[in-house]
């Protein structure tokens, strides 16, 4: 009987030793289990820097951040005083080349005409007397009445009264005709040469106003009213929320398939956990230097990371650049 009673207790402590180590193999196992792999990224959104070609000081703000804009928009004003000075000796310049050219298309004056036409009256007067005193002189000459220095001393005077009384007449014919044809096309040349100046500082004083390049929400605003800004210097940034997608680094023994076009499942933790469907739009490798795994440390392969970006087949409400995704399955 004790016999008995002794066989059925060590039967009983081994099933009892074998059920520990089973229970204790089980944690064992469950503890060690790799835990499902968890591929997490972020939201991005296209970004606009709102800046300006004139350098100036900030007169005004329109917008602030967390503000929605519309393209086109008017979110900045800047005051530069020196783009305005410009601005008055453009149009200063191109008022002066006006004036030069009209004066070249209307001609002369009514009393320049009259006074070209006196001055071309008295050298014909001249011309006359010269040549009647010329007559007298060479008739005398020619009956070797008086020497050959008088003779030519006065056909001298006469040939200059007839070259100043032509000249006379030139300028007479010049003042009807007006200016030449190429003192017309140089005065519209220097007219076009102003204009193009004023078009271009005009150009300048529309960068004192800039305007929103897309509809979006300001993220950011870098300067202060009355801080100056520099050529190009960014203002403030634009999100655009009607282009989001999701970037995600995936190693490539992670990928599992994963190509331009498949579609995924994602969740949105901020969004309560929110389930999105996307499709992947680009797969690139990353730079190396940040993401080359040594074969030493993987005992395989050298393995290296790939950006993967996915956009939302739908858009998603709520969603804000730097919210995290977790990519939960794929096709």
């Amino acid at each position: 009987m004790k016999a008995s009673k002794s066989n059925y207790n060590v039967i009983l402590g081994l099933f009892a030793l074998i059920a520990l180590i089973a229970v204790v193999a089980l944690i064992g196992w469950i503890v060690s289990k790799p835990k499902p792999l968890v591929t997490q990224g972020y939201a991005e959104a296209s970004e606009y820097r709102v800046s300006g070609k004139v350098p100036g000081r900030i007169e005004e703000l329109y917008a602030r951040e967390g503000d929605f804009v519309h393209k086109g928009d008017t979110v900045v004003r800047i005051d530069s005083p020196e783009v305005r000075a410009k601005m008055a000796q453009a149009m200063a310049a191109r008022d002066a080349a006006d004036a030069q050219l009209k004066k070249a298309r209307n001609g002369a004056t009514e009393e320049q005409i009259t006074g070209a036409y006196e001055v071309w009256q008295m050298a014909k007067v001249q011309e006359e007397i010269m040549k009647t005193s010329y007559d007298r002189v060479q008739r005398l000459y020619e009956k070797k009445v008086i020497p050959a220095q008088k003779y030519d001393e006065t056909k001298a005077k006469y040939d200059a009264a007839v070259a100043q009384a032509k000249a006379a007449k030139s300028q007479y014919d010049a003042a009807l005709k007006g200016a030449r044809e190429e003192d017309k096309e140089a005065a519209a040349a220097l007219v076009a040469r102003a204009s193009g100046a004023v078009m271009e500082v005009e150009g300048y004083m529309g960068e004192l106003f800039l305007t929103a390049p897309s509809d979006g929400v300001i993220s950011a605003v870098f300067p202060k009213v009355g801080e100056l800004v520099g050529t190009g210097s960014p203002i403030m940034t634009i999100q655009d929320m009607t282009d989001v997608w999701y970037s995600f680094n995936i190693r490539e023994d992670e990928l599992h398939g994963l190509k331009i076009g498949s579609k995924v499942s994602m969740t949105i933790p901020a969004l309560e956990g929110k389930e999105v469907r996307a499709t992947v739009t680009y797969i690139s490798v990353r730079e190396s230097y940040a993401t080359w795994r040594a074969t030493k440390e993987t005992d395989n392969y050298d393995a290296k990371t790939f950006e993967v970006k996915t956009v939302a087949d739908a858009p998603v409400d709520g969603i804000r650049p730097g919210m995290t995704a977790i990519l939960s399955k794929h096709e």
